[in-house]
């Protein structure tokens, strides 16, 4: 067998002398075996300045080993190899010359870890909390014991500068209009309804979220306020693996969960996929208040209203990939996901007005109804072919994306007078059907140049079609009829066509990243309207330069010291949803109404960025922002409406800090500090409209690691409050504990998490700028509890192989609006 080897690989280093011998500059190759002369593909080889320890080159062994370090420039050098599941091996120095200019280094022989029984012991390696890269900050979701068994919503409220309101929208950095992708593709979802889909994903199937304010231009140029990138786990493997997951919460309510990830792999198949279920059953106890004034400022009526809403929820998950290695050169991948939810929603609403002396003047009870069912079904075929052994590569994906949602309303209402004796009722009912489908397809093409440089570019087009109906009926006396005020029937189609160029170099201490994307926008929308509501058309059609810079420069020659500058210029379309000009009532005082006219945002941003290796990082952020959305408020004859609208101008100037902090060797901690200044101004309906705040926003969490497995986190937050165009959220904070026990030689664990432990994690807020009104709410949540998580993984792992994960509908799937 070792003879056999070592003639193996004397042949594969004639022809690697043939290859180099064809090519410009210098170069160093070898293979990298194990102590039985087998060779380990999947290993890191990292190439670094003799003299300096400054990294040149970080290349992976392919299937027989092999490494190849080529396009250097004369100097001495060291090959070096850190890898969990062997010893730490270092070269000697290797001087590459004009008379020297190819060397082929003898076979690298790894030994594995001293333990008395390998395949009884596994070898982790202590996450950092978060790391910073020159383009994103990358936040590693096994860092949290708290978010253990929980879901992706759970994890991104503990990501640093990430805040999340009581109507489920995403703040990133003090910004609204962020972008949430899964695995490199859009959710196409927003408000409420990526909350809800979010807190349906396990975050036991979750490996990594990238927090991009100015994401590189292989990106959509949609999202104003940046991307997050939430990326799932998939196992390299070799043979089968699996974990499962089943947790128990009890706050006031009671939830729990299940969830089983697998991962199967061979030298020409992987299959991977995750299946769960969750059911919870959540309240919302929301009280708002509102003074009406006279046109003096005096008092003409006070308003107060509770709601509570009792909710039943049910989700189902599915997640199944295969990635089929045809060759060496080319892969192609197949993957399928699915979720199914359910809602059922009982909302008690009462309802007093009184006069300014808080004198009753009527009562208003509703009982109202929702049930919603929600589907989502899709499909990506990719393929990716390497065209040569330097990297050069083709990616292709093809997307297809499917959101079905099938919403039943019933609204009944009955008024009373102060002696209790009922005056009037009315009774409303409402189908909303709602079908939207996605189409994408994008190519992107890879080509390495010498010295570490590479250059990218691609082309993407996307069609969505929605279908929204809203079909409202009156009961009265029994008999159904339709409410052609609220009924109505909008169709939305939009093309976007998109290619992309994308550049980074290294020179000495200097790291360069530049893109450029063009876009061009095409949608059309139809209002069919009914025997009461004329049919409506509306067209857009632009297109649109989108620019990013990046600019590394490390302070010293080791890379600890480093200075990062970037600009970019980024857009926010509407929200489909948003575009779609139903009225939709929440109850009787509050409706929710579309804008067809919606116009898209426009962003620039700046960043100014010092970094410390990834102990602590500090930035100086700016972003201007035009025809900037959000929803407004004004109020009629006591009724509330809400409606997005361009109002203007925001302006965000930040600055934020992030450490990663080491006490003792048992006690780490992760700290991110932020100051935010936030300014609007522009036309709120037919007046002109200014608002500015300033807010600081701090996160802590501390991990405590024992004796015998036991290990502990401390977390929390705490905001001022935050100015958001017409609303301002009041301040408020969390404390979060958790304590995990491993067992059965680390393949199990059992985790404790204490949420919110003193229920101070309230939404509070004032809506300003109404007329003649003002209003404030309080909004209660069952967020105090402890969950209780069991996980226990088992099966087989060998050596990796490279993965690849899809990225052909990046913008798109983020723009379902609630």
């Amino acid at each position: 067998m070792i003879m056999k080897n070592q003639f193996k690989y004397l042949i594969i280093c004639l022809f690697f002398t043939a290859f180099i011998n064809g090519q410009t500059g210098f170069s160093i190759g070898g293979q990298v075996l194990d102590r039985d002369q087998k060779p380990l593909m999947g290993i890191q080889i990292v190439l670094i300045q003799a003299n300096e320890d400054a990294i040149v080159k970080i290349e992976m062994t392919d299937t027989e080993g092999i490494y190849q370090f080529t396009n250097l420039k004369e100097n001495d050098y060291k090959v070096l190899i850190e890898d969990v599941e062997f010893k730490f091996y270092q070269s000697e120095s290797i001087s590459l010359s004009i008379q020297n200019s190819n060397r082929i280094l003898p076979p690298i022989i790894l030994m594995a870890m001293d333990v008395n029984n390998l395949d009884e012991v596994v070898i982790t390696k202590k996450k950092l909390f978060v790391e910073n890269k020159i383009d994103r900050t990358v936040v590693n979701v096994e860092a949290f014991i708290t978010a253990a068994g929980g879901n992706a919503m759970d994890v991104l409220e503990k990501s640093p500068g990430i805040t999340v309101d009581q109507n489920g929208t995403i703040t990133f950095k003090g910004k609204s209009g962020v972008q949430v992708f899964i695995d490199d593709k859009p959710t196409y979802l927003s408000g409420a309804e990526l909350e809800t889909y979010l807190r349906s994903l396990p975050a036991g199937t979750l490996d990594k979220i990238e927090l991009m304010t100015n994401p590189p231009a292989k990106y959509d140029a949609t999202g104003g306020a940046g991307i997050i990138n939430i990326i799932s786990k998939r196992s390299n493997a070799k043979g089968f693996n699996a974990s499962l997951t089943s947790r128990i919460s009890q706050g006031k309510r009671t939830g729990n969960s299940q969830d089983f990830n697998f991962n199967y792999m061979n030298n020409k198949v992987r299959l991977f996929g995750n299946i769960g279920y969750r059911k919870q059953n959540p309240f919302n106890d929301l009280f708002i208040f509102r003074k009406f004034k006279n046109d003096d400022g005096t008092t003409k009526s006070l308003f107060y209203q509770n709601s509570f809403i009792d909710t039943e929820r049910e989700s189902s998950n599915a997640k199944i990939g295969m990635d089929y290695y045809a060759s060496d050169k080319t892969t192609i991948g197949l993957g399928l996901n699915g979720v199914l939810r359910t809602i059922d929603s009982r909302f008690d609403v009462n309802s007093e007005i009184t006069n300014p002396s808080s004198v009753l003047d009527s009562t208003i009870v509703a009982n109202n109804t929702l049930q919603e069912k929600f589907k989502n079904g899709a499909i990506n075929v990719n393929v990716r072919h390497e065209l040569d052994s330097l990297g050069q590569k083709i990616n292709v994906d093809l997307d297809y994306l499917k959101y079905e949602t099938t919403t039943k309303q019933a609204f009944n209402n009955y008024v009373y007078q102060t002696d209790h004796s009922l005056s009037s009722q009315d009774k409303l009912k409402g189908y909303l059907p709602s079908n939207i489908d996605i189409y994408a397809l994008k190519t992107d093409y890879i080509l390495p140049i010498k010295d570490g440089s590479a250059f990218e570019t691609g082309y993407k087009i996307s069609y969505t079609k929605t279908d929204n109906k809203a079909e409202y009926r009156d009961i009265i006396d029994e008999e159904d009829i339709p409410n052609y005020n609220s009924s109505n029937h909008f169709k939305y189609d939009e093309i976007i066509n998109a290619a992309y160029v994308n550049f980074n170099t290294n020179y000495n201490r200097f790291t360069f990243q530049t893109g450029l994307r063009l876009e061009n926008t095409e949608s059309k929308g139809h209002q069919l309207g009914n025997i009461q509501k004329p049919a409506s058309k509306f067209k857009n059609n632009y297109t649109n330069l989108f620019p990013t810079v990046y600019i590394k420069y490390d302070l010293d020659s080791i890379n600890h010291n480093s200075l990062v500058m970037n600009y970019g210029k980024r857009i926010n379309r509407p929200f489909f949803q948003m575009l779609n000009p139903f009225i939709r009532p929440l109850d009787k005082f509050t409706f929710y109404l579309g804008n067809p006219f919606l116009e898209p945002i426009f962003t620039d941003t700046y960043e100014l960025s010092y970094r410390y290796k990834d102990i602590f990082s500090t930035t100086l952020n700016y972003t201007f922002s035009k025809n900037d959305i959000a929803e407004t408020i004004k109020i009629e004859e006591g009724i509330y409406f809400s409606q997005p609208a361009n109002i203007g101008t925001s302006e965000f100037f930040t600055i934020n800090m992030n450490a990663q902090l080491q006490f003792f060797k048992w006690w780490s901690a992760s700290a991110y500090n932020e100051i935010t200044h936030a300014k609007f101004k522009g036309q709120l309906f037919t007046e002109d409209f200014t608002s500015s705040g300033t807010f600081w926003y701090v996160s802590l969490n501390n991990s405590l690691k024992f004796e015998k497995g036991w290990s502990a986190e401390i977390s929390g937050t705490y905001h001022t409050d935050i100015t958001n165009a017409q609303f301002v959220l009041l301040s408020k904070s969390k404390i979060n504990l958790g304590v995990q026990k491993k067992l059965l030689k680390d393949k199990a664990s059992i985790k404790l998490a204490l949420n919110d432990i003193f229920y101070s994690d309230l939404n509070n807020g004032i809506i300003k700028n109404l007329k003649n009104t003002d209003a404030k709410w309080r909004n209660k949540l069952d967020s105090r509890f402890v969950a209780l998580t069991f996980s226990y993984s088992f099966g087989t792992s060998m050596t990796l192989k490279n993965q690849y994960e899809s990225d052909g509908a990046k913008s798109e799937k983020n723009r379902v609006g609630a």
